[in-house]
């Protein structure tokens, strides 16, 4: 079933995570997002931060893609099935 912010209950690794942020944002941009942008999502917290308090990283990445204006349609980040 489909939630508004994506998969519900979809579980994204961290190694995921991390590979999904370089294809969308690139190496240099992603490695500053992450470090960097504060996120409004995750209470005040960077995308570092918040994976280091035990945010779940599909959280953290639909934080980040809504931040940064990703279509919704690349949401769904690499190694997670596409909904129909």
């Amino acid at each position: 079933m489909l939630g508004a912010s994506g998969l519900k209950g979809a579980r994204l690794r961290l190694s995921e995570f991390r590979r999904a942020v370089k294809d969308e944002f690139g190496q240099l941009t992603g490695s500053a997002l992450l470090r960097e942008l504060v996120l409004d999502d995750l209470d005040g917290k960077t995308a570092d931060e918040a994976i280091a308090a035990g945010v779940p990283p599909r959280r953290v990445w639909l934080a980040l893609c809504r931040a940064n204006d990703v279509p919704k349609e690349r949401w769904y980040a690499v190694g997670l099935i596409k909904p129909e």
